[in-house]
């Protein structure tokens, strides 16, 4: 039985999705104490929770401690099926954590899967649906994985209501792969998404982004909803690069100036421009689980986070990999080999 406290390191709820998300391939039953210690609420939250309930579907394995607000829980994998699975989160938890939570395991599954889930597509504590398929998938696909994502409706916080559906096709191994550099710019662009929310605030909000990114109006775009989708404002800004592509977003709410929320993605996409970095840091972050089954690769980053030295240790704990971060001319690098 792994041991793991939830309250080291970042002590967020990545320590319970990883750990997840080995067991489930690795076989290794664990116990996390302490869930989610650093957080104004500790605990599992009903994303969290969801999280659990979709691994234990997907491989037949049992748990305890598996309820709302639990901070001590015990998970006994079973073998990972494929099939046919939706989950509901039932608020505006993340769909894309869940996701990011079983399709590794399922990428190691006896036949295909695909995946229904409801709830939460875009706030703020979550990659949005546009980073798993613009930004992840991508990356993915590079190291032999087939992965489909597609956006149904969309759903913000705090009412949720979103539908994302994934397609997995078994991979019988991940292939290492190095990411050194981000190459050429092939496409670089802003959108805003309104829902239930006048266009002028979209508007607004791109104004502002292409003032401070020096951007022309086709790199602009509008994006409106159905108000019953809402209501919600997310700013994406996507660069697209030869070899890798990131999404930064932000999410308008009452009191925040267009201009507030411009200078939020606009502060994370000069930061990851000027690192001359192939990822940023939460592509970074979440590439790491699927380098380390694949045994070895690596990447630049604009940033090594806490976050992704505690996935370092909790992915280390499951998997005969050492990682390392180092710092050359300017630039920082993650590494992972066999042990």
């Amino acid at each position: 039985m792994i041991e793991l406290d939830g309250a080291a390191g970042e002590g967020g709820g990545q320590i319970l999705r990883s750990a997840l998300t080995l067991a489930m391939i690795t076989g290794q039953p664990f116990r996390i104490r302490n869930i989610r210690a650093n957080r104004a609420k500790p605990g599992l939250m009903r994303q969290h929770l969801v999280a659990v309930q979709a691994a234990l579907q997907v491989c037949g394995g049992e748990a305890t401690g598996a309820a709302l607000g639990s901070q001590d829980l015990t998970f006994a994998p079973g073998p990972v099926k494929g099939g046919d699975y939706a989950f509901a989160i039932g608020t505006a938890g993340s769909c894309t954590l869940v996701l990011q939570t079983v399709l590794p395991a399922l990428l190691k599954a006896d036949k295909p899967s695909v995946l229904r889930l409801t709830g939460g597509t875009h706030n703020p504590m979550a990659p949005p649906a546009q980073f798993l398929q613009r930004a992840w998938c991508p990356r993915l696909a590079e190291m032999g994985a087939h992965i489909d994502i597609r956006l149904e409706r969309f759903g913000f916080y705090p009412a949720g209501g979103g539908v994302v559906e994934a397609r997995v096709e078994p991979s019988a191994a991940l292939r290492p792969h190095t990411w050194l550099a981000r190459g050429e710019r092939r496409a670089a662009y802003a959108e805003a998404f309104v829902a239930g929310v006048p266009a002028r605030v979209a508007q607004r909000e791109l104004e502002c982004v292409g003032r401070a990114m020096n951007w022309s109006e086709d790199q602009l775009h509008v994006r409106g909803l159905p108000a019953e989708q809402g209501p919600g404002n997310a700013l994406l800004l996507t660069l697209e690069h030869e070899h890798a592509t990131e999404v930064f977003t932000a999410f308008g709410e009452r009191s925040v100036t267009s201009e507030q929320v411009e200078r939020q993605v606009v502060q994370r996409a000069r930061r990851y421009l000027m690192s001359r970095a192939a990822f940023a840091e939460y592509l970074a972050d979440q590439m790491m689980v699927p380098l380390a089954l694949a045994g070895g690769g690596g990447f630049t980053l604009d940033a090594v986070s806490m976050h992704a030295r505690t996935n370092a240790r909790v992915i280390e704990t499951f998997l005969p990999v050492r990682f390392r971060f180092d710092r050359q001319d300017g630039v920082d690098s993650c590494t992972v080999a066999l042990r």
